[in-house]
């Protein structure tokens, strides 16, 4: 396992992050696929022997299952100082400003009880989920700074926005003081590169890391032929990728060329290539060949040229998912 720094922090992180959307309670949330705890705990414990240190999770994730089961996995199989834990909250509903619920009660609700679900006293990287449109950002960013000189949490970072947002959010921080968002986690994946326009790179200026969703567009990417459990269930995941699925298999096809080539997994290959650009990708696993896959792409050393052939047939996207709503 390759190890890297997490952005403008001192966390080092494995070069590939274990996403844990698929665990948790299957009639809890909007997914259908998740495992139940103890195969859920099989994939946690084979991870962490391979040399994975990086958890994602999120409250939203089966109504907040998964934050549970990744919880109790780590205290069962790991020492919670060798690990990082990054998970997420979301902003304010109309329904709760109406009722008057205030930003700082509702941070420090969803702070308290993802601590509760996951079983810990502080987390590694508590990021706002997508931008909160309801609450003005300096509002939030007080928050979360207070948040982190009481220990609940060591830095802060954002999902689903854009690179001006940012771009804001940490220069307001700056100017007061207060500690910035260190990581974005965004769509992005050989098929889907629109984070290059702006978000690639005002992080690689600024030392922000890019930890990005998706990475294998939701199994599509890992092969043309067949379907994946998640695409054949998943709504959300189904219609990502329907506008564009033609020029995509183009790319796609490339992607198994150049697999069969070198003898590797084609996730191996998208992996990689993505890899080059990114901190740590989120890497999803239902399956312990999937955390194969993953580090099996930390050893392919893409050239150049096989990079250019990847990239030259990618034509631009129209934004999708939360993305397609964040103003």
């Amino acid at each position: 396992m390759e190890y890297v720094k997490l952005g403008n922090s001192d966390l080092m992180v494995s070069k590939v992050c274990l996403g844990c959307m698929g665990f948790g309670d299957a009639n809890k949330g909007m997914h259908t696929w998740t495992l139940p705890y103890e195969e859920s705990k099989d994939i946690i414990q084979y991870a962490l022997e391979k040399g994975i240190n990086f958890f994602d999770t999120a409250m939203a994730y089966q109504g907040g299952s998964s934050e549970e089961y990744l919880g109790r996995a780590i205290k069962e199989c790991a020492n919670r100082e060798d690990v990082v834990i990054a998970t997420k909250f979301h902003g304010r509903t109309l329904e709760q400003i109406r009722q008057g619920v205030t930003a700082r009660e509702h941070i420090e609700m969803c702070l308290n009880e993802s601590l509760k679900r996951l079983q810990m006293d502080y987390i590694d990287l508590y990021i706002l989920h997508s931008w909160d449109d309801l609450t003005p950002i300096e509002e939030t960013l007080e928050i979360l700074n207070d948040m982190i000189h009481m220990g609940k949490v060591k830095y802060i970072g954002v999902s689903n926005c854009y690179a001006w947002q940012i771009a804001k959010a940490n220069e307001i921080s700056n100017q007061k003081g207060w500690q910035p968002f260190i990581s974005v986690q965004g769509h992005y994946n050989l098929i889907f590169r629109e984070e290059e326009r702006e978000m690639k790179p005002y992080c690689d200026l600024h030392g922000i890391a890019l930890t990005p969703y998706s990475v294998l567009a939701s199994g599509r990417l890992a092969t043309f032929k067949k379907t994946s459990k998640r695409m054949r269930e998943d709504e959300y995941a189904k219609g990502k990728y329907d506008v564009t699925a033609d020029q995509d298999l183009k790319i796609i096809q490339r992607v198994e060329e150049l697999a069969n080539r070198k003898g590797v997994s084609m996730s191996g290959i998208a992996l990689a290539w993505l890899m080059r650009k990114v901190t740590s990708p989120i890497m999803g696993a239902t399956k312990k060949s999937h955390i194969d896959g993953a580090i099996e792409a930390i050893k392919i050393k893409l050239t150049d040229e096989e990079m250019k052939y990847l990239e030259e047939l990618y034509k631009p996207h129209a934004l999708v998912g939360v993305m397609a709503i964040i103003r």
